[in-house]
């Protein structure tokens, strides 16, 4: 099985290479993800910018861990978003091969994607994206923005959640939305996106040059804090959710 890994948080991170070891008895896993950080991009793709694509090698690797990584699998980065990630690895790395992506898996972010945070998500925005060719996707993430995140109670349901949903099967046009509370977790639950809002999301700032303006801060309200069906609820009580994700985002009730 052909492995796509992506994600929003650049190369190195310890989401990332968690995500890789996980899923390297699966299958032949490539790694093409953005050289630095590219969170709440989405599904942004590069319009009218050059984008470069460079595989990385033993001597370029940061950490011993991702020099492990680089020895086991195919690694590049790009200067581009997750959702250019994915649209290089078909049109680039895949393009005249006799293989085809099989799975991709994007991933593991720091910090949660439920909620309405799907819909600013980069790691979610690779999802969508693979979901658009007819690949079968599954976004990773942890309720953790610590760059040190303690992974290792997700790291083994990883590969389990993996082959139960391609047992099953993906929906033409569904991508699965997986996120981990932190610590011991207590099963999982298959689970719909909790109604909510972000307020209070921008406070003024002035940086270290003096420059004045805005940074993205804000407080998440639940509308619905005691539905048990919804993926806030899933984390709050230490359970992992999976939440199916459509790309048609047609109302049909209105039509």
């Amino acid at each position: 099985m052909e492995i796509l890994i992506t994600n929003d948080d650049g190369r190195g991170t310890k989401g990332l290479l968690t995500l890789a070891r996980a899923m390297r008895p699966l299958g032949r896993v490539t790694v093409l993800v953005p050289e630095n950080g590219r969170s709440g991009m989405s599904s942004a793709i590069s319009v009218g910018r050059l984008m470069t694509l460079r595989q990385l090698t033993a001597q370029d690797a940061l950490t011993e861990e991702e020099r492990d990584i680089i020895g086991t699998c195919r690694v590049y980065v790009t200067n581009g978003t997750p959702a250019d990630c994915v649209k290089l690895a078909i049109n680039a790395l895949y393009d005249g091969d006799d293989r085809r992506i099989d799975l991709t898996v994007s991933g593991i972010n720091h910090g949660h994607n439920a909620s309405v945070n799907l819909l600013y998500s980069g790691t979610m925005g690779a999802c969508l994206v693979a979901t658009e060719h007819g690949i079968p996707a599954i976004g990773f993430s942890l309720d953790d923005h610590s760059q040190d995140a303690d992974f290792s109670f997700m790291e083994p349901y990883i590969p389990e959640i993996t082959r139960q949903l391609l047992e099953e099967g993906f929906k033409n046009g569904v991508c699965y939305n997986v996120n981990a509370p932190i610590g011991p977790l207590h099963g999982v639950r298959r689970t719909r996106q909790c109604a909510g809002h972000w307020e209070k999301e921008l406070a003024p700032h002035t940086d270290e040059h003096g420059n004045e303006g805005y940074m993205l801060t804000g407080q998440f309200i639940n509308h619905e804090p005691e539905a048990e069906d919804t993926d806030m609820w899933c984390l709050a009580h230490g359970m992992v959710s999976i939440q199916p994700v459509r790309l048609d985002m047609t109302d049909y009730e209105l039509l």
